[in-house]
């Protein structure tokens, strides 16, 4: 049914409307900056979020991972029933609907008193990305012709890019403020320095969400102008007005030939013949696989992780407070001019290379940037025996001066150090992690209501079962401190900070090229007709959950046993990518949706 767009003569593609055709790529590629801003936001606030949240909130490293993922998960959530919204109410529908939900949870976030409406507005956040996610490529795979498929989807991801520029300069900027704030305070006394800190911190993160706003209000406007896919008009009899659709994105001699190659497939599809197609069925089964396969594989890379906490990774790798944010700007800077590349190359170069090209490139990145952190932490002090014996039994309080410091192990006090703390009261545990060079007083602070969450309704449930999948909190209640790790040792040079820059520099490169555009065309173009909305949820939805779950873990893992098993986990994942891509994908470009079904029957 593409074919008829897909090669249109010289003559009558002058007459193409092609002020409506860049319109329609703009604002989908909005849907791409909203899902960026989803991704990177947090990067710029976490650190602040961390420093104010957990004095005032109690907040755990595990309920901050949960912040970072609440978005992940909600997008999880929502890619459950985005193809049956995208069904039910339409393409434009669903994405009006997803501008609308992103525009309400920026308030939610920013005016937050407590982790719970935090987390309601992160996951708000995630539901509209899950339905960006699945209805814009659907909505771009169903209207744009074959030859312009790809540049669809790099012009998404290039958006998507755009979106975590914006978001790293906006953390950027309040890293300046706060480093202001800071030199500020040192004239003031202990309590109103801190009290300043507080303040600055406080104020940073929350206006960093509420310069999301109005892109999420553009995105939601501009939805509105756009043309109803045709393909959905012609599936619901509503031939007029898929018509009236095609004219705004197709040339004028074109229309009606359209029209008719897509109105006879949905003749035929209609009836028994559709009632006995399932998902699973034996024809759709390996392009549905291989497609859920392949967005397994991008995030298993751990892009979404890597964006998320950039600043955190190098700040843990030696660059100092500002200079963390400067390489987190270059680094999505270099995402979006690499996008570029990717644009120019996807449909001449073809996905199956992009993807094999990114993937090995991606490996070597992430391999080498293990080796860096396994070399920094290997030579670490472990002081979990000196930490235990000062603690009272249920606590354990050390205001961390030169001192302190040299009574730990440290031999050169004057140095910046970095001590990491894993600790827990019965199940429930919980990772601090202090640098002897932050601004303010220093104090390790281990209580048992920073890391004992009350029981919640599921768990309550299952312990009614016997079943016990969660730790109890009642017994949390009355358990003794415990340190499981802590680990002691300088903090890496800037060099070594500038050269797990230059790893993550490489691996977002090559993760531009290659996955970042291709990922949303694998979505939409492996997807046989019948089962490609449905089909499309839950391949994203297996996505979302793969960096859901991967940033859940991220900081209780890397507390406990350090950055470089996250980054051997995500390099090995990548070389199972290669070989999906090298050995299962087929060359999708140029071809139309109906040639690739045809390719797996």
């Amino acid at each position: 049914m593409n074919d008829a767009i897909a090669a249109p003569s010289a003559s009558t593609a002058a007459h193409a409307p092609r002020w409506r055709l860049r319109y329609l790529l703009f604002i989908a590629g909005m849907g791409g900056l909203l899902y960026g801003i989803d991704i990177g936001i947090i990067a710029g606030a976490l650190p602040y979020l961390e420093a104010t949240a957990t004095q005032a909130w109690h907040l755990t490293s595990q309920q901050l991972g949960f912040v970072v993922a609440a978005v992940l998960f909600g997008s999880v959530l929502s890619s459950l029933f985005a193809g049956a919204v995208a069904d039910l109410i339409g393409r434009r529908g669903a994405m009006a609907l997803a501008g609308a939900l992103f525009a309400v949870s920026i308030p939610v976030m920013a005016l937050a008193s407590g982790y719970l409406p935090l987390l309601v507005g992160r996951l708000l956040q995630g539901v509209s990305g899950g339905l960006i996610g699945v209805v814009v490529p659907l909505y771009l795979a169903e209207v744009l012709s074959p030859d312009r498929r790809g540049r669809g989807a790099a012009m998404f991801q290039l958006l998507l890019t755009v979106g975590l520029v914006l978001a790293a300069v906006i953390g950027l900027y309040h890293a300046h403020a706060v480093d202001a704030a800071a030199a500020a305070a040192q004239a003031l006394d202990g309590a109103e320095q801190r009290r300043a800190l507080f303040e600055a911190r406080d104020h940073a993160w929350r206006t960093i969400f509420w310069s999301c706003l109005l892109p999420g209000l553009v995105f939601t406007g501009g939805v509105l102008l756009l043309s109803e896919s045709p393909r959905w008009l012609v599936r619901r009899g509503r031939i007029a007005e898929a018509r009236e659709a095609l004219r705004r994105t197709v040339p004028p001699a074109q229309v009606e030939a359209t029209l008719r190659l897509m109105q006879a497939p949905a003749g035929t599809s209609a009836g028994a013949g559709e009632a006995r197609d399932r998902l699973l069925s034996r024809r759709y089964l390996l392009p549905f696989l291989l497609a859920c396969l392949i967005l397994a594989c991008t995030q298993a890379t751990g892009i979404n992780s890597v964006l998320a906490y950039s600043v955190n990774i190098l700040h843990h790798a030696g660059l100092p407070g500002a200079v963390a944010n400067w390489a987190d700007v270059a680094i999505k800077l270099l995402n979006a001019a690499m996008t570029l590349v990717a644009l120019a190359l996807v449909d001449r170069k073809g996905r199956k290379f992009l993807l094999m090209l990114g993937s090995g490139g991606i490996a070597v990145a992430l391999l080498a940037a293990a080796l860096l952190f396994l070399q920094a932490e290997r030579g670490r002090l472990d002081v979990r025996d000196a930490l235990q014996r000062q603690a009272t039994g249920d606590a354990l309080s050390l205001r961390l001066d030169a001192a302190q410091w040299r009574r730990l192990g440290a031999e050169n006090a004057d140095q910046p150090l970095q001590l990491a703390v894993s600790y827990s009261y019965g199940g429930f545990s919980n990772v601090r992690s202090l640098r002897s060079d932050a601004a303010g007083e220093i104090e390790l602070a281990l209580r048992r209501e920073d890391a004992v969450r009350p029981d919640g309704a599921i768990g309550a449930f299952f312990r009614r079962l016997h079943l016990n999948p969660f730790p109890d909190p009642a017994a949390a209640a009355q358990a003794p401190l415990r340190i499981e790790r802590a680990r002691l040792g300088p903090v890496p040079p800037p060099a070594h900070g500038w050269a797990v820059a230059a790893c993550i520099l490489v691996f977002v490169a090559f993760f531009a090229v290659g996955p970042g555009v291709c990922v949303w065309l694998a979505l939409s173009e492996l997807m046989p007709t019948r089962i490609r909305s449905n089909g499309m949820s839950i391949a994203l939805l297996i996505n979302q959950f793969v960096s859901t779950v991967i940033a859940a873990i991220f900081l209780p893992t890397v507390g406990h046993y350090g950055y470089a098993s996250m980054f051997l986990f995500w390099a090995g994942c990548t070389v199972v990518f290669f070989v999906v891509a090298a050995v299962y994908l087929p060359e999708t470009k140029g071809k139309s949706l109906e040639q690739i079904e045809a390719h797996f029957r």
